[in-house]
């Protein structure tokens, strides 16, 4: 019979087992310890629609063809199989199979209602504290930071590894600094990051082999475009 742990031995357990997504590991390296500030919040739907397509990418479930471009970038397929276990890739691959759609639309009906959910995930995961306080006596708000930072601390090691070290990304490694790149907020890592030419140019790369990041990219700099257009205009008028 095996020995049972002792009382004063703990079993360290997950609060919410399962495998951590692309768009929860991204969310993590986008969250800033301190002072609970999400990089890149103006455009971070697209960044969340982003990392979940690349997601369903990597795991076979979507497809797309380089000579199959629309208005709205590349139209993603879905490929046939199972519903999946976890419902924030389910819910994607559901939107996904409804039709055939631009990459572009997808990252909006996709990563429209994530923040709050990501967030959820990973303060349930025992890596972000959320708190509840009253202000003035009278109106409570909620604040969220960070508790658990081991896995993170893993991930900007295995981000600063390729960046600096010049070693070779796995597969999901690659896709989260191609979609910190794409997304603009790859510099406020900067700390342990060292940002530099070179950083900037391996960065691009892998950006540049994701159609997911890439999506990311053109949504967030058209964005940007619009932003500056319509401040111009203001300041004209």
């Amino acid at each position: 019979m095996p020995d049972e742990p002792m009382p004063d031995e703990p079993m360290e357990k997950d609060p919410m087992p399962g495998h951590m997504l692309v768009v929860e590991d991204l969310m993590l390296l986008m969250f800033d310890d301190k002072s609970g500030v999400i990089a890149g919040e103006g455009t971070l739907y697209y960044a969340l629609g982003g990392a979940v397509l690349v997601e369903l990418g990597l795991g076979g479930h979507v497809t797309v063809d380089e000579r199959d471009k629309g208005l709205n970038g590349l139209k993603v397929h879905a490929v046939a199989g199972d519903p999946l276990p976890d419902p924030v890739l389910r819910s994607a691959q559901e939107k996904v199979a409804e039709k055939v759609r631009g990459v572009q639309t997808l990252l909006v009906s996709i990563g429209a209602d994530l923040r709050g959910t990501v967030l959820d995930r990973l303060v349930e995961r025992g890596m972000l504290h959320r708190e509840s306080k009253k202000r003035l006596g009278m109106f409570r708000t909620a604040s969220i930071t960070a508790a658990d930072t081991r896995h993170k601390e893993a991930l900007v090691a295995g981000v600063r590894a390729v960046l600096v070290d010049g070693e070779e990304p796995d597969a999901r490694t690659a896709a989260l600094i191609g979609l910190l790149s794409a997304s603009g907020t790859l510099p406020t890592l900067h700390a342990v990051v060292p940002w530099s030419g070179e950083v900037y140019t391996r960065a691009k790369e892998l950006e540049r082999s994701s159609w997911g990041a890439e999506a990311v990219n053109v949504a967030v700099q058209r964005t940007a475009a619009a932003n500056s257009a319509a401040g111009t205009a203001a300041v004209t008028t």
